[in-house]
């Protein structure tokens, strides 16, 4: 089947004379073939204004844990649209989804509700520096946590600028960004506990958080080294530094707890957003009981007129039970299929001499062109054939397969064996016309 985009082209220079860029989001200009315009998702599937079907591995940028249009989800929504959409006032859903939250994520003593992962993370840090009194915090070189301003620094560096791996220097994501901002980051090479402790032993009396991804999910997928998170842990309790584990990606997805479940490691706050309303608008911040009710307690300021939507919570409320209900079958079914597909794309690259590194954790798969082994930090993932990876993610989009450009594959609980399967003699195809 040939894969025209002829209706998706025309929408694009029709949006270019309304909307800047024609997109609205500048990520999704990126995107190979280039922009696509979709009509129509249903389980793994996506289908775009050509009539093209997709096996859908983006799956929102990773909201769609549940894949496309979960039956479960949607008939809470629509009961839910029903009876209330808005009133500025509570509702029992609030107290049923944050009660949920306390029994699933281990560091959930209290919860508080945004309505996108930049939101919760700008919370976070605010919460920390009332808490502690301090105002600078630690992030790391190549870690993502939203397009706000504060954190907008270092999360794609350009490798000229950016300084030695011991050091790495603090850069501003763009123009537009405050300077001043840079004056409170101290960024710091992951996965080396060494650097922790160091700037922690110089300057601990004066940051109030560290906040990391637990696993590097916006950036190679980089796994925390073993005891790197232990480690974190141990040094924020010991300089009173209050720690944040960035979940946006990893919650709900590798394990219902989040990675803090996996590992083992409680962290003192931490941002979940996709995963956690099946494609819904939602972030919740959740933490400890001491933090969090300094906004309760009024000497935080946090509102939001569209805080805690009944029809989000609705969808948040669905998704969540539905996965603690399935918790026993569904997360070993993710895994399983996560490890077929990326012992599938290794099996296909080795056959072809594509020197090729893939790895995954759960149902998230990483395929990066490169000869390392093992990828431990951001300048590592750089080291990478960024063009073949541009060219393969086109090809498989001509062959109906949608997956990042970065390489990450994510796996919902709607993709079966059968589409794992037809994904690779698919994959195998496009490698093939490379």
């Amino acid at each position: 089947m040939a894969y025209t985009r002829a209706q998706s082209q025309r929408l694009f220079e029709r949006a270019q004379q309304s909307l800047a860029g024609g997109v609205g989001s500048s990520v999704r200009l990126a995107e190979q073939p280039g922009p696509l315009y979709f009509e129509r998702g249903e389980g793994a599937r996506l289908y775009d204004a050509d009539g093209n079907e997709y096996i859908d591995y983006i799956l929102g940028q990773g909201p769609l844990l549940l894949g496309h249009n979960p039956r479960v989800v949607l008939d809470a929504v629509h009961q839910q649209l029903e009876q209330l959409i808005m009133s500025a006032g509570e509702h029992r859903l609030e107290i049923e989804l944050s009660e949920r939250l306390q029994r699933i994520i281990p560091c959930c003593e209290r919860v508080r509700y945004n309505n996108s992962g930049s939101e919760a993370v700008q919370m976070a840090l605010r919460l920390a520096r009332a808490f502690t009194g301090r105002q600078k915090f630690i992030k790391f070189e190549g870690h993502f946590h939203g397009w706000p301003d504060s954190v907008a620094v270092s999360a794609v560096p350009a490798p000229e600028e950016m300084g030695p791996r011991e050091a790495p220097a603090a850069l501003p994501g763009g123009e537009g960004i405050a300077r001043n901002v840079l004056d409170n980051v101290l960024v710091l090479p992951w996965n080396d506990l060494s650097s922790v402790e160091r700037t922690l032993k110089a300057q601990g009396g004066q940051i109030a958080a560290l906040i990391s991804e637990p696993i590097m999910f916006n950036a190679g997928g980089c796994r925390p080294q073993p005891g790197y998170l232990a480690g974190l842990r141990e040094l924020c309790t010991h300089y009173g530094v209050v720690l944040i584990f960035d979940e946006v990606i990893s919650g709900f997805r590798v394990a219902l707890g989040g990675a803090q479940e996996l590992y083992g490691v409680t962290p003192d706050l931490a941002t979940f957003a996709k995963g956690i309303a099946a494609g819904f608008p939602l972030s919740a911040l959740a933490g400890r009981r001491e933090i969090l009710d300094l906004a309760a307690r009024g000497r935080v300021a946090y509102a939001g007129t569209y805080n805690t939507h009944p029809v989000v919570m609705a969808a948040a409320n669905a998704a969540t039970d539905y996965l603690e209900h399935q918790r026993e079958s569904l997360y070993p079914q993710l895994c399983a299929q996560g490890e077929r597909l990326r012992a599938g794309l290794k099996a296909i690259a080795e056959r072809r001499g594509v020197p090729a590194l893939v790895d995954a954790v759960g149902p998230v798969v990483q395929l990066s062109f490169s000869r390392r082994d093992v990828l431990r930090d951001y300048r590592d993932y750089l080291d990478r054939d960024v063009e073949m990876g541009r060219r393969f993610t086109a090809a498989l989009a001509e062959r109906g397969v949608r997956v990042t450009l970065r390489g990450t594959w994510y796996i919902s609980a709607a993709h079966t064996e059968a589409d794992i399967e037809e994904t690779l003699d698919r994959a195998e195809a496009a490698l093939d016309s490379l």
